[in-house]
């Protein structure tokens, strides 16, 4: 089905709506974590769980002022030390906590910890068919160029926008108008998808760009938005609208 409305940029989140960790965050913190000397409990998987998703949240935004490659990078590993160290410190920290988080932060580096939806590549395929433009726009870090390259995506994208390269993060509209600028389009132009209410769709709306909610588990509670439950129902939600 062909795109009726003139868009000339698709823009889409990286995690969770292109690609997926294989398993989970917790159930790969716990199994690298015991092979460091942490003592697994029978409720440890949930612990780290909650603990992650709450000391995600508590984070400050992956925004850096270091442009250097080797600086930015170390900016980038200590941001998340802080953030599993903060895990750890509520489910039980270890001695060997140090060499943990150097094995378990190169993990998330490797595109085999990291899976494809069925539909992606197909769907990234046929935009680029129809001679549309596609970027990025993600608060992923520069781990994310190896993950996109060994995924087999990367050359689908004209433009990857991370946070952590422009002193922005989203739902900041400047990330998005600094996407918006490498392609030379104004906001109306484009469109970005993504799998946070906050971070993508309101953040994408107050850009200016149409926004579009990927909830494969039909569990954000968002009337009046634009909701898809695969990649695939995106270009006929386009020409609907």
């Amino acid at each position: 089905m062909v795109v009726t409305r003139d868009y000339q940029v698709i823009f889409f989140d990286a995690a969770q709506t292109l690609f997926h960790i294989n398993g989970s965050v917790a159930e790969i913190y716990l199994q690298y974590a015991v092979r460091h000397g942490f003592r697994q409990t029978p409720t440890s998987l949930e612990s780290i769980k909650q603990a992650f998703s709450r000391a995600f949240k508590d984070a400050s935004p992956p925004v850096f002022a270091l442009t250097e490659p080797a600086a930015l990078k170390q900016s980038e590993r200590l941001w998340w030390f802080d953030i599993v160290h903060n895990v750890f410190y509520r489910v039980g920290m270890f001695e060997k906590f140090d060499d943990f988080f150097e094995e378990v932060f190169q993990v998330f580096e490797d595109p085999k910890s990291w899976k494809l939806y069925p539909e992606t590549e197909p769907v990234l395929r046929q935009l680029k068919a129809q001679g549309l433009e596609l970027g990025i726009i993600s608060n992923f870090d520069s781990r994310l160029f190896p993950v996109l390259r060994g995924l087999g995506i990367e050359q689908y994208f004209d433009t990857v926008t991370i946070s952590s390269l422009s002193q922005a993060a989203k739902p900041a509209p400047k990330i998005f108008h600094l996407a918006l600028d490498k392609h030379a389009v104004d906001p109306e132009d484009a469109v970005h998808v993504g799998d946070s209410l906050k971070e993508d769709v309101e953040g994408a709306a107050k850009a200016g760009l149409m926004s579009v909610l990927i909830d494969r588990s039909e569990v954000e509670v968002a009337p009046g938005i634009h909701r898809i439950r695969s990649l695939d129902q995106l270009q006929p939600l386009l020409a609907r609208l």
